[in-house]
Parts: structure tokens; C-alpha cells; sequence
């Protein structure tokens, strides 16, 4: 993340596909961050990333979760950009 969250602006914007009648800026309903590309790691598949110990406890290694939305710890980011990239 390069910053704080904040009001999508496109929530307000009625010709956006993401315009949302119910929002106003002073009680925006959406918020979105601004993100900066660091670096590109390869794919790394479930399968692979549960031949690790130190990895077990990873959220999106446990039973119901998706892939796009669960946190990485700090040192789970560690671990994989030392040991598996």
C-alpha cells in the first residue's frame, strides 16, 4: 500500500459502471487504496506453499478460504520471498 484508505471517487460518479446512489462523500460506502508494484513473484500454488512448515498456519492454507482475499503476515511474506522466489 502506498497510502491510507480512501473514498473511491467512482461511487459518486453517475456515468461510472461503480456509481452507487446510496453513497455521498460525506458517508462514502466504498473505499479503495493506492498500491505500487515492487516486484512480480511466480505462481505459487496451494499445493506447493503446504510443503513448507513454516507456512501451515497460512489463512488461505485453511479449509474455506480464497485465494484473492486472505492476508499474508509479515513473516509468511518473508519466508516466501527468501526461501520460494
Amino acid at each position: 500500500m502506498v497510502g491510507s484508505a480512501h473514498a473511491d471517487s467512482s461511487q459518486f460518479d453517475p456515468a461510472s459502471p461503480y456509481f452507487d446512489a446510496k453513497s455521498t462523500p460525506e458517508a462514502p460506502r466504498w473505499q479503495c487504496v493506492d498500491v505500487r508494484f515492487l516486484s512480480k513473484t511466480p505462481l505459487l500454488t496451494p499445493a506447493l506453499l503446504r510443503q513448507h512448515p513454516s507456512l501451515e498456519q497460512m489463512q488461505v492454507l485453511k479449509k474455506g478460504n480464497r485465494l484473492s482475499i486472505t492476508p499474508v503476515s509479515q513473516t509468511e511474506w518473508e519466508y516466501i520471498t527468501t526461501q520460494l522466489c
